[in-house]
């Protein structure tokens, strides 16, 4: 649980709205923001820099939200949020309630609103390559992922070269594994990942074959998912060794959310 600092019905004239009207005109928007975040050095230092300056951020809502104009409630929220995620680094995430008490509706009512929460995400990637110069496309991979907006690269492990797997004859591989902070969902990071790899000339003609860059979600958060094109954690993660080591040395507790243990104690299984 992470402490709050809240702003209620802050007051903002813009021109959001579906209407012609409603961007010619404008009308009066209200916020109720909160930013999550842990204020225990806050408390102790009694240091503004050690927090958010609630005023500075009741100043980017508004001149964020008078720059930006969009028609919907739900966008006009998701926008702000991720803006707001980027701008303050000590916030893990965001509540943002917007209140339209002139919504066009032509029925009684005090207000329309929407009101979201977004989060920073711990996404951990692996990341290998086994053709022409393979340390180049692994920095090519971690910078590109850097690029990506809503994403902090915080830990990138020391390649590793490893032998192929899955019985494909091939040249050995370079691996590593990095961990991220990112705003995008498991689909969205994958997409991304996809691109970058699609950027690199990757091509997917034999299973496990060579490849020019393969970046793969291996975990994110403590989140279990199973669907046609995703799973998380890394269906196989625990039977691979050009996983487990270059994991090992960015996040050695990491846990298994769904075997219940240690990326350490995952290794030292795997190498009897």
């Amino acid at each position: 649980m992470y402490d709050e600092i809240k702003i209620t019905d802050l007051e903002v004239f813009a021109n959001h709205g579906v209407l012609p009207e409603e961007n010619t005109l404008g009308q009066k928007f209200v916020f109720t923001i909160k930013l999550y975040m842990d204020t225990r050095i806050t408390g102790k230092t009694d240091q503004l820099e050690d927090s958010i300056n609630y005023g500075d951020v009741a100043s980017f809502v508004t001149e964020y939200t008078k720059t930006h104009t969009v028609k919907l409630l739900e966008t006009a929220a998701e926008e702000l949020a991720e803006a707001m995620l980027l701008r303050y680094d000590m916030a893990k995430g965001v509540s943002v309630e917007i209140k339209k008490p002139w919504a066009p509706i032509g029925l009684p009512l005090r207000e329309a609103s929407v009101k979201i929460e977004r989060f920073w995400h711990n996404a951990y990637i692996a990341i290998g390559s086994n053709m022409g110069d393979k340390k180049a496309y692994l920095d090519f991979g971690v910078k590109s992922i850097v690029e990506i907006e809503g994403c902090r690269v915080n830990k990138v492990s020391e390649y590793i070269k490893t032998e192929p797997y899955g019985g494909v004859e091939q040249d050995d591989f370079l691996n590593g594994a990095l961990q991220v902070d990112t705003l995008l969902s498991p689909k969205e990071l994958l997409s991304e990942l996809q691109r970058i790899e699609l950027e690199a000339h990757r091509e997917r003609k034999v299973h496990w074959g060579p490849r020019t860059l393969d970046l793969d979600i291996i975990m994110y958060d403590d989140y279990i998912v199973e669907e046609e094109n995703l799973t998380i954690p890394h269906i196989e993660m625990h039977k691979r060794d050009f996983v487990l080591v270059p994991l090992a040395q960015i996040a050695p507790h990491l846990r298994h959310p769904a075997l219940n243990k240690t990326v350490m104690q995952l290794l030292e299984e795997l190498k009897g």
